[in-house]
């Protein structure tokens, strides 16, 4: 549409078939750090200069999501450059912050688009802007809208207010289940080589090697299920399983799932040999559940950047030393 500075992309609020193919996609992970739109202003509907003016990040599923939401709206939208990253994940990273909105204003020249001087930003980006700083650079108010763009109309027709549930972060089990696919895509190529390697290694023993049968199904299997259950179950459980950090929650499933096995024969325990191996997978499991369970921070509202930094630190020596110890007493079950 044209405006005082010329003319400037007007976007639809409706999805189409490529939109939500490409989302899909984001959440399997697949080509997701360029899952992008340009920064930049853009209209929705048929906006004046007093139309409201939304920042979003340049995620496009963050920006497919706020489009939607405004049908029936006319309204601006500033994109601002996050580097593709969510808004939430941006303001942790600094991304989505004071510099990057300061400029955008200057770039976009919007106050040569509106004649107010506010600008409504997402409240999960509130951790990395300073709106008392965005005001004397910018000489524009930051308003914080809702958590969720689905409470955007009901936002605007309340006068710009918040109500306590606009702003309450639920991250409920549907949150956390549609998250669960781009954990397991990101580290199910390695878990399958590994599954592959522990099947083949399975036919090592003190006399020769055996092509293994039955066997080293049964250790791939095991490798599989331990990697599904943390990427998997730790989300699904979160707010049920013991403790904060979530490399304890999913060492906690791993030890849950080991002890399952051994109880029901999956895992072998009879003689030493057997022994061995029950020793083997009760630290193995919990290793890779850990593991799996702290990929998930970058998804979950539950940690802060402080925090993850201190968890992994104390974390991940435990996790490598309860691999390796358990990697060595498989390995010796092969020989005994």
């Amino acid at each position: 549409m044209e405006t005082p500075l010329g003319s400037i992309p007007k976007v639809a609020t409706h999805l189409n078939i490529a939109d939500h193919l490409g989302a899909i996609k984001a959440r399997l992970g697949i080509q997701r750090m360029h899952y992008a739109v340009d920064p930049g202003l853009y209209a929705v509907g048929s906006p004046t200069a007093e139309s409201p003016v939304f920042v979003s990040a340049n995620y496009k599923l963050s920006f497919d999501h706020l489009r939607r939401e405004l049908e029936g709206i006319d309204g601006w939208i500033m994109v601002i450059d996050t580097k593709g990253i969510n808004v939430w994940c941006a303001a942790g990273k600094g991304t989505f912050g004071t510099d990057e909105i300061v400029r955008r204003i200057e770039v976009t020249q919007l106050s040569k688009v509106v004649n107010h001087r506010s600008i409504i930003v997402p409240q999960l980006g509130a951790p990395g802007v300073s709106a008392h700083q965005v005001k004397q650079r910018s000489s524009f108010r930051v308003i914080y809208g809702p958590v969720r763009a689905r409470d955007i109309r009901e936002f605007l027709d309340a006068g710009m207010k918040t109500s306590l549930a606009m702003r309450r972060v639920l991250f409920n089990f549907g949150d956390r289940a549609v998250l669960i696919p781009m954990e397991l895509v990101q580290w199910g190529l390695l878990a399958i080589i590994v599954a592959a390697a522990l099947f083949f290694l399975t036919g090592l023993s003190r006399n020769s090697y055996a092509l293994p049968g039955l066997a080293g199904a049964r250790e791939a299997c095991l490798l599989l299920i331990t990697f599904v259950a943390g990427g998997a179950l730790v989300p699904m459980l979160l707010p049920w399983l013991p403790g904060r950090a979530l490399s304890w929650k999913g060492a906690t499933v791993g030890l849950i799932l080991a002890i399952l096995l051994v109880v029901l024969g999956f895992i072998p325990s009879a003689q030493l040999t057997g022994q061995l191996e029950t020793g083997a997978w009760v630290l193995l499991m919990p290793a890779i559940g850990a593991f799996m369970a702290m990929n998930f921070t970058g998804a979950t509202t539950y940690t802060s950047l402080s925090g993850v930094k201190k968890e992994m630190r104390f974390a991940l020596p435990l996790q490598i030393v309860a691999a390796v110890l358990g990697l060595g007493l498989w390995v010796t079950a092969r020989f005994v």
